[in-house]
């Protein structure tokens, strides 16, 4: 088998960054082996957990070892510590960029321009930033184009469990009419749990002990995170133009036990779900509680797992159900998506 080593620069060293490179520290040998494929991990900038770059490559154990013992990689033992974010997007040393910074959802910042940036210097770019998608798909997706690279964020909506690649690889050629489904693992987690006769503050707060959401849980309850997935799936997977504000967004923060309990009993289960509907030449999009019946696949997702249902005219409706979140989760979308870089560059050998 021939291989290639491709050089990767990472931009953020967060959950999804760490869990990506504790991908490649436990799995190099068999990524050669099974692939082709080797790398150099030459480049990381995080303003907080530190930034190192070596052209000779960066070790992944002793980067996850620093990060576990310290919290930073800040005394790595090699390379220069100057760089910055900007210096990866435009090294002539780095053929794929990996950027992972935190989603602005109002901006892109700063992961737009660092998206930018490097697809202008003719850098292959995986992300699972959702900002820079929702806001800028058809512009990064021309500005790729232009510069012969190619731009991959399968992470941007279910984490590591395949749904944009899955329509557009593994199901191209059908027409996608319709796509619902479950995208938010906190709220997916809460309304289980008020199920199990929680409330919804009693829920929301097990939710934030778990980690699953944050202090401040508003972009989850209200909406906002699923709303912006929602855009995503509308532009990317329907052709549509649409933004954040034309999606008709609910949260969950008005349901009580007690709806929770009712809709058990008429054979049903609320759920906040994600909608893009074709109607004709217009989408249209919303995110809101409904009551979905128990034999519907949706129904009997619980806890933090998402799912979604494509409507399709070939193969009818596909259901897909996994993991919406995590770092070692998200860390395998960005690995799926740069191994399917190299199976292109490589002729599609493996």
């Amino acid at each position: 088998m021939s291989t290639k080593t491709w050089r990767i620069g990472l931009i953020g060293f967060g959950n999804v960054g760490q869990g990506f490179v504790r991908i490649l520290a436990n799995k190099r040998d068999i990524l050669k082996n099974r692939y082709g494929f080797e790398f150099k991990l030459v480049g990381i900038a995080d303003p907080i957990k530190g930034s190192v770059y070596d052209p000779d490559g960066l070790d992944p154990k002793t980067l996850i070892k620093l990060i576990d013992e310290k919290g930073n990689i800040k005394d790595y033992p090699k390379g220069r510590k100057d760089i910055d974010s900007l210096t990866i997007c435009r090294s002539d040393d780095i053929d794929i960029v990996v950027e992972v910074t935190p989603t602005n959802i109002k901006t892109g910042e700063p992961g737009l321009t660092h998206i930018r940036e490097a697809l202008k210097n003719k850098k292959h770019v995986v992300t699972s930033n959702k900002g820079p998608i929702a806001l800028a798909y058809r512009e990064l997706k021309e500005l790729a184009v232009k510069n012969g690279v190619m731009l991959r964020f399968e992470g941007v909506v279910l984490s590591g469990t395949p749904s944009i690649n899955l329509v557009l690889e593994s199901m191209a050629g059908v027409d996608v009419s319709k796509v619902e489904g479950i995208v938010n693992g906190t709220t997916n987690f809460i309304l289980t749990k008020m199920e199990e006769g929680l409330t919804y503050e009693d829920a929301l707060k097990e939710a934030q002990r778990l980690g699953y959401a944050e202090a401040d849980p508003t972009a989850d309850v209200e909406g906002w995170d699923a709303a912006i997935k929602t855009v995503i799936i509308a532009n990317v997977l329907m052709g549509g133009s649409i933004t954040i504000n034309d999606v008709e967004r609910e949260g969950i923060t008005k349901i009580t036990r007690e709806d929770v309990r009712r809709a058990l009993n008429n054979r049903k289960r609320i759920k906040l779900i994600a909608r893009v509907v074709r109607e004709g030449d217009s989408i249209k999009a919303s995110v809101k509680p409904e009551e979905v019946d128990l034999n519907h696949p949706l129904a009997n997702v619980m806890g933090a797992i998402n799912a979604l249902t494509f409507y399709t005219d070939h193969l009818g409706p596909v259901t897909i159900i996994g993991p919406g979140a995590g770092r070692i989760e998200t860390g395998q979308a960005i690995l799926s998506d740069i191994l399917a870089i190299h199976r292109y560059i490589m002729g599609g050998r493996y």
